[in-house]
C-alpha cells in the first residue's frame, strides 16, 4: 500500500514538473564565443509564454526567477558573487521576451579558460523545476599584452591603478581591448572592447596629465580612433581621424602634460552623410537633349 501510495506522488510531481515545462520554453545565447577574461559576457535568455495568461516574472528576495549554472572545464561549478536580482518581467500571453545578463557580474569569470553556461526560468510561484534552457560553451582569453602603464589615481594619495592595452585575435580579426587593474588588489576594474584593428600600423599609446589614457589605432585603411580612457575605466571621449598631409595622424605629449592628436583631418560622420547624399546617382541625371 505504501509502495502504491509511492508511485502516485512521484506520479503526481512529475506531472506538475512536465506542466510547468508545457507552459513555457527558454532558450540561451551569447554574444560571441571567444571572450578576453575580464569583458562582459552577455547570455540573452529567451521565454515564449505557452500558459495562456499573462506571466509575471519576479524575486522575493531569497529566489529569483532566474537561475543559471556556469562550469569551468573541469566540469566544477564557478562561484557566484552574490544573490543575483533580475528585476521583475511581464510577458502576455503568446509572447517571447528576451532579457540579456552579464555573467560576469555575477560569477567570478576573472580567470582565462574554457567555461559552460545554462540556464533555468522558474514559473511565478514556482520555486522547485522550471524551464531549462540549452548548454551554451565559450571560452576565456587572456589577450596578449601590448602596452602597460602604473598611474597614481586623482584626489587618492597612494592609489594606484594599472592600465593595460591588450591584443586579441577572435572571430578571424583582431582587436584592441582596454584594461584597467586595481593595483592594490589585483582586481579588474573594467576590461572592455576599443574596435577592430588594423596592426599595419602599431597603435599609439600614452597617458596626459589628467592620469588618463590615450590609445589611437588604425580601424580601416583610412580612419583612425582616439580614445580616452581615466582610472575607474570609463570612456571619456571617442574620435574618429583620417590621414593627414602629412602622413599618419600622431599622439603628441605637449610639456604642460596635455595629449593631442596631429596631423589629421578630424571625421565628421554627419558632414560625410550629408556629403554623400548630394551626390547624385547616375539615374538621377536629366535626359540629354540636343
Amino acid at each position: 500500500m505504501f509502495v502504491f501510495r509511492g508511485f502516485h506522488f512521484l506520479s503526481l510531481v512529475l506531472a506538475l514538473a512536465s506542466f510547468a515545462h508545457a507552459q513555457l520554453s527558454s532558450s540561451l545565447g551569447l554574444t560571441k564565443k571567444q571572450y578576453v577574461a575580464g569583458e562582459p559576457v552577455i547570455a540573452m535568455v529567451t521565454i515564449v509564454n505557452h500558459a495562456g495568461q499573462e506571466l509575471t516574472f519576479y524575486g522575493d528576495g531569497r529566489t529569483q526567477w532566474l537561475d543559471f549554472v556556469v562550469k569551468d572545464g573541469r566540469g566544477e561549478t564557478v562561484t557566484p558573487r552574490g544573490n543575483a536580482m533580475f528585476g521583475k518581467m511581464i510577458i502576455k500571453a503568446g509572447q517571447s521576451l528576451t532579457r540579456e545578463v552579464d555573467l560576469a557580474q555575477y560569477f567570478q569569470l576573472s580567470e582565462a579558460g574554457n567555461f559552460s553556461v545554462s540556464g533555468v526560468v522558474h514559473m511565478p510561484g514556482n520555486t522547485g523545476e522550471g524551464a531549462a534552457t540549452n548548454r551554451v560553451l565559450f571560452n576565456q582569453s587572456p589577450g596578449v599584452p601590448y602596452w602597460t602603464q602604473k598611474v597614481g589615481i586623482p584626489g587618492k594619495v597612494g592609489q594606484t591603478r594599472e592600465f593595460r592595452i591588450l591584443n586579441f585575435s577572435g572571430d578571424d580579426k583582431a582587436q584592441i581591448y582596454a584594461q584597467i587593474i586595481d593595483d592594490r588588489t589585483g582586481r579588474n576594474v573594467r576590461t572592455f572592447l576599443l574596435g577592430d584593428v588594423l596592426m599595419l600600423r602599431k597603435p599609439l599609446v600614452t597617458v596626459d596629465r589628467d592620469q588618463r589614457m590615450h590609445v589611437m589605432f588604425l580601424a580601416t585603411p583610412t580612419m583612425w580612433i582616439h580614445c580616452q580612457i581615466d582610472t575607474d575605466g570609463k570612456l571619456v571621449d571617442r574620435q574618429i581621424h583620417q590621414r593627414g598631409p602629412q602622413g599618419d595622424p600622431q599622439l603628441l605629449t605637449f610639456g604642460d602634460g596635455s595629449v593631442r592628436v596631429a596631423n589629421s583631418i578630424p571625421y565628421d560622420p554627419k558632414a560625410a552623410a550629408e556629403a554623400k547624399a548630394k551626390i547624385r546617382k547616375a539615374s538621377d541625371r536629366p535626359p540629354v537633349t540636343y
